[in-house]
């Protein structure tokens, strides 16, 4: 199995700018064991609305499928990398 990766204050704008760098697919896991793919932007809409308190992700649960995005969406975790994502 996939190790899930735990995400913590993470500024949602910078998220998905960092998402759409992703190759592979990235699941946001929820708390009813659903997998919602972050690549769809309809995923994106409803899993993450779910999860946003005062404009930040309080706390999520990812798995990727590409062990590059896993070690870019664990760097943007920890240092607040992102990498060659374009951000505002």
């Amino acid at each position: 199995m996939t190790p899930m990766i735990q995400l913590h204050d993470i500024d949602v704008t910078e998220f998905l700018a960092v998402l759409d760098t992703c190759q592979g697919n990235v699941f946001l896991v929820t708390r009813e064991g659903d997998h919602l793919n972050l690549k769809s932007k309809l995923c994106q809409l409803v899993g993450l609305t779910q999860l946003i308190e005062g404009g930040k992700i309080a706390e999520a649960y990812i798995i990727c499928e590409n062990p590059e995005d896993e070690a870019k969406l664990f760097r943007f975790n920890l240092f607040k990398d992102t990498g060659d994502a374009e951000t505002k």
